[in-house]
């Protein structure tokens, strides 16, 4: 398994795009109506890999490193959901994307879900993956804390093989030597070191759920929406999808087997099959 494989036989380019004085990191690929896709916390564009090749086929794929995250500049304040949200119009503006669909992993799907909430001019169609968001947990903010903290505090690599490990139903088979190298690179850049209280606020009970989306914010969701969700999530069980699904009109729910937090990677070429189909109804 390598991201060079995963990469082969397509035309990307990894740029570095000012979006109101921060550096942002984001790989682009393809062309056609844009898909924007956004990872968890203290994730990286990597965690789609998996997904660009067969998306960019028919869309202008673009895979960004939200604030702080990745080698995205930090905002030099907490990481709130309004200031996610307008980091990421941000980039839409600064390469001229009036309406994007979104692919939004766990924290992701947490910013795309309140971004089509508050601004449906600028959501197509919006696959909420494994997403975050709708409870405060206080069992599963811990954990994502303590192992976040653990792995950026030393320079132990197996500590961030643990954080990944946490994601995956099977890690054998899903987290390579290479996609831990690449989260280590990440967690011991000195900006986001420095920087990890204001990451991780949104595992503090009063951020969060200041925060939460709410059956009110989830109902003015316009955009048509998949919810995708895997049956062994370590970070929410699958009642709370149901949750969702209800909240959002219209919204679809298909829930994954032997899955974990990162359906998009673990089971890619279902996923892939699937949100290319979903994608393709806008188009009918």
């Amino acid at each position: 398994m390598s991201i060079w494989t995963d990469l082969t036989g397509i035309d990307f380019a990894v740029r570095h795009i000012d979006v109101g004085g921060l550096r942002t990191r984001a790989l682009q690929a393809g062309e056609g109506d844009a898909v924007v896709f956004l990872h968890g916390t203290s994730g990286h564009l990597e965690a789609f890999v998996r997904n660009i090749p067969a998306h960019s086929a028919r869309y202008a794929c673009h895979a960004v490193d939200m604030i702080g995250h990745g080698y995205t500049d930090g905002p030099g304040e907490p990481y709130r959901i309004p200031r996610y949200v307008e980091h990421v119009l941000g980039y839409l503006d600064a390469c001229g994307i009036e309406r994007a669909h979104f692919v939004g992993e766990s924290l992701g799907g947490w910013v795309a879900a309140r971004l089509a909430a508050d601004h449906p001019g600028r959501v197509g169609r919006l696959t909420l993956v494994a997403p975050g968001g709708t409870v405060a947990n206080p069992a599963v903010m811990e954990r994502i804390k303590t192992s976040t903290r653990a792995a950026v505090a030393t320079d132990d690599i197996g500590l961030t093989r643990e954080r990944l490990h946490l994601l995956m139903h099977d890690p054998a088979a899903d987290v390579s030597e290479e996609l831990v190298e690449v989260r280590h690179a990440v967690y011991h850049r000195p900006q986001f070191v420095k920087a990890i209280d204001d990451l991780l606020c949104l595992q503090e009970m009063e951020n969060r759920t200041q925060d939460l989306l709410t059956p009110e914010q989830m109902g003015r969701i316009t955009a048509p929406t998949l919810i995708v969700w895997g049956a062994q999530n370590p970070f929410g069980d699958v009642p709370e999808a149901h949750r969702m699904n209800a909240s959002i009109p219209g919204s679809r729910l298909e829930v994954f087997g032997e899955c974990g937090h990162w359906p998009q990677h673990e089971h890619a070429d279902r996923f892939n099959a699937l949100n290319l189909a979903f994608l393709a109804e806008d188009r009918a």
